[in-house]
């Protein structure tokens, strides 16, 4: 089975936030940042070279597959900002109606600016996912 390429590692957060040269995506980030932080509790940590994640738990899958990821985290990716939202963005249809303008895969938001979004429903929707990675980790 291969090995995933995406780990924790000690990189510096803010030396790889405050280095995006996009003054709107480098803001953004770190408001991101902010709101991530107080919902977990948890400290960022870099994953790869342009993830932040916050907390990490263990996962298997039926299939055997088995590893570690974080509990919710973003990229200031070029095209977006890239939410991760671990337990699957599809499943909080009721909370992605109020949010605003974005778009979706499984298990990320890609919104193009903050303000595009309502920041109180995002909050709502990243703290509602986290409770239950959480309890599904204990």
């Amino acid at each position: 089975m291969a090995e995933l390429k995406t780990k924790q590692n000690d990189g510096d957060v803010f030396s790889f936030l405050n280095g995006i040269e996009d003054d709107q995506k480098r803001e953004d980030s770190l408001s991101v940042l902010k709101l991530m932080k107080k919902i977990t509790g948890e400290e960022p940590k870099m994953w790869g070279s342009s993830i932040v994640g916050f907390g990490d738990y263990h996962y298997k899958y039926a299939s055997g597959r088995e590893g570690d990821w974080f509990f919710t985290g973003f990229s200031p990716r070029k095209q977006a900002l890239t939410l991760y939202i671990m337990d699957y963005v599809g499943k909080h249809q009721n909370i992605l109606e109020n949010l605003g303008k974005f778009k979706h895969g499984k298990g990320c938001l890609y919104v193009k600016k903050l303000d595009d979004i309502n920041l109180k429903v995002l909050e709502e929707l990243i703290r509602e996912s986290v409770k239950k990675l959480k309890s599904l980790n204990q």
